[in-house]
């Protein structure tokens, strides 16, 4: 048993944190799991009591941990006079009921704290209905422990008929409001897609941040773009997506951050968060941000790339930036061989350029050589010229210019009636 002392002065509840390791399972795993529970109820505003570890061959059906275990539980949070019980491991309705009858206590699991953090974290109309959305549907299949008390259904006058219980009330305004909650977010990944296809039209290459919760991904922003992003060293601080212009050293890229990633994330945080996790896949360029002070930085790495995997976007081109090295003592971790590796501290600046260097080189090939001809008159399309591409030679004549240019290929669409064919090309120039 590990006990912790709270770090904020008036927490709102006190909880005893309840994990369990299998046999096959390493005791470091699931001594770190609940370790991040406890930052985790930490984040939300709770004072850690706590910290128990049972070791059992098998979940048990009905209270997922040993009637021994409940039991010392039970004691325990008499003792310490305990408000709250939080599982590592996912609890069913049936198993949240029964320890929280065994307990005497309010009962929830890791899934139900972490939509917690997202519901206070929620800034944007966006994030607010995502979180809302992932809230219901955890809550649906748990309505008849949370509303027992309100069931009418029985025999006797003024009972029968077509009535029905609250219970089914209930359950059919939050399906509704999933429905509604479901469309609004429909509209939001039509407007995304807009923002992203206007993106394309200019022919800006995407860069996501990737990485595991508290690995400093808002802070490489910061760095990169100029931003102020609110930062800490909390879990989960940043919870709404960010997109911002970078322009540095000849890189000139849209930069976007994204929730960050935890080990048993929530399925339906997955689900709610479509929309903003559909960035990934339209990114040309993925940074998985590291923390590389982290003891266990090789198991987030692994947790990340899992869950891109399952995002299916794995394949995208990715560099791995392992940050904090202005923290790291010792080796740096080894992150995946597929993936190139460089290490920065987003904090002071140290090897920003390096990583800049290795984005820029990563988005080259995104390019392509162009010869056209404009007339005069197409200004704004010489202009574009100026602005996305890079100039190797001009030749002016009476009826138009003649242009060599290095162009984003999202570009070459607006310049196809312009352009040289390759064979009548060396003859234009040299007219």
């Amino acid at each position: 048993m590990t006990t912790h002392r709270n770090r904020n002065a008036r927490p709102k509840e006190r909880a005893i944190l309840l994990g369990l390791r299998r046999p096959r399972q390493p005791r470091w795993e699931a001594e770190e799991s609940l370790e991040e529970l406890a930052r985790l109820t930490e984040s939300a505003g709770a004072e850690v009591l706590a910290s128990l570890i049972q070791e059992r061959q098998a979940p048990s059906p009905s209270l997922y941990y040993g009637k021994g275990k409940v039991e010392e539980v039970a004691l325990l949070a008499r003792a310490q006079e305990a408000k709250l019980v939080i599982s590592d491991e996912e609890l069913t309705p049936v198993q949240e009921r029964n320890l929280q009858r065994a307990f005497g206590i309010k009962v929830i699991d890791r899934t139900a704290l972490i939509l917690d953090i997202f519901a206070q974290r929620a800034r944007t109309s966006e994030g607010k209905l995502q979180v809302e959305l992932a809230q219901l549907q955890y809550l649906l299949p748990r309505l008849v422990g949370q509303w027992r008390h309100l069931e009418r259904l029985g025999g006797g006058i003024g009972t029968r008929g077509p009535g029905e219980t609250q219970l089914e009330t209930d359950r059919r305004l939050i399906r509704r409001r999933i429905q509604r909650i479901t469309a609004d977010l429909r509209a939001v990944r039509v407007h995304r897609r807009l923002l992203r296809h206007h993106r394309k039209g200019l022919g800006l290459p995407v860069v996501a941040l990737v990485g595991y919760t508290n690995a400093g991904k808002t802070t490489l922003l910061n760095r990169l773009a100029g931003s102020a992003f609110p930062t800490a060293d909390q879990l989960f601080v940043t919870l709404d997506p960010a997109a911002r212009l970078v322009e540095a050293d000849g890189a000139r890229f849209v930069l976007t951050d994204t929730v960050g990633f935890i080990r048993k994330l929530p399925t339906q945080l997955v689900a709610a968060f479509k929309a903003t996790l559909e960035e990934l896949r339209e990114a040309d360029f993925l940074v998985h941000v590291v923390d590389g002070n982290h003891p266990r930085a090789p198991e987030h790495v692994a947790a990340v790339e899992q869950l891109l995997s399952e995002l299916g976007v794995a394949d995208t081109p990715t560099v791995v930036a392992v940050n904090k090295l202005d923290l790291v003592e010792g080796p740096l971790p080894s992150p995946a061989d597929r993936a190139q590796r460089v290490a920065i501290s987003a904090r002071t600046g140290a090897g920003i350029d390096r990583l800049l260097q290795e984005i820029r080189e990563a988005l080259r090939p995104q390019s392509i050589f162009l010869q056209v001809f404009l007339p005069h008159d197409r200004g704004s399309l010489i202009a574009l010229l100026y602005e996305r591409g890079r100039i190797l030679r001009r030749d002016d004549r009476p009826e138009g210019i003649l242009i060599d240019v290095e162009l984003p290929r999202p570009l070459a669409g607006h310049y196809a009636e312009f352009q040289v064919p390759p064979a009548s090309a060396g003859r234009r120039v040299t007219a």
